[in-house]
């Protein structure tokens, strides 16, 4: 990543943040990446973002819906958006049903990436 660029890590567990935050130390860049401690039901980032990753938790939130809309929001026009879910976790209609929430949100397919027992899509915001 170049020095230029930042990273906003949010999350509803104060723990998972505290042990990025340790990590990013340990690994010289702490600096690069701020840590954001969200809502319940919103995700509270109003910063405009290049690349969004929601990795093993979209099957997580209560309003799949609610969340993909605060995510488009966020994105800036042809900004991407990775999901992957686990294959065992969440059923492939499950991951349809998203999709087609996504879809009708105006987020387009990109690419599907091979991520090793996920189901994984990137999403584009034109």
């Amino acid at each position: 990543m170049p020095p230029s660029e930042r990273v906003i890590a949010a999350d509803l567990q104060q723990q998972m943040l505290d042990v990025l935050q340790d990590r990013a130390k340990r690994a010289g860049v702490a600096d690069r990446i701020r840590t954001h401690r969200c809502e319940p039901n919103r995700i509270g980032v109003d910063t405009p973002i290049d690349f969004a990753i929601a990795f093993a938790m979209v099957h997580e939130t209560p309003h799949t819906e609610k969340f993909l809309q605060q995510i488009y929001s966020c994105l800036k026009v042809g900004g991407l958006l990775f999901v992957a879910e686990p294959r065992l976790h969440v059923p492939v209609r499950t991951f349809e049903k998203m999709m087609s929430i996504a879809r009708g949100l105006g987020l387009t397919k990109y690419g599907e990436p091979q991520i090793r027992l996920c189901k994984a899509v990137v999403l584009a915001k034109p």
